[in-house]
């Protein structure tokens, strides 16, 4: 499994190449076009959490 959330870019090389963020590099099975439809979705499904407000906005108060 990839961290959606570390993906810099993705290049079909031909095979599929993820770049992530911390430098490292991923060959995958899935061609590119999935590989960004899942990314994409996990951002949007991701979204649908509350993100709290107010405060100091730190995620640990309570």
């Amino acid at each position: 499994m990839v961290n959606a959330d570390l993906i810099e870019f993705v290049e079909a090389t031909p095979d599929t190449l993820i770049s992530l963020t911390t430098g490292r590099k991923v060959m995958v099975l899935e061609e590119l076009d999935e590989v960004v439809q899942r990314a994409v979705g996990y951002r949007n499904r991701a979204r649908i959490y509350p993100i709290p407000t107010g405060g100091t906005g730190s995620v640990f108060e309570g």
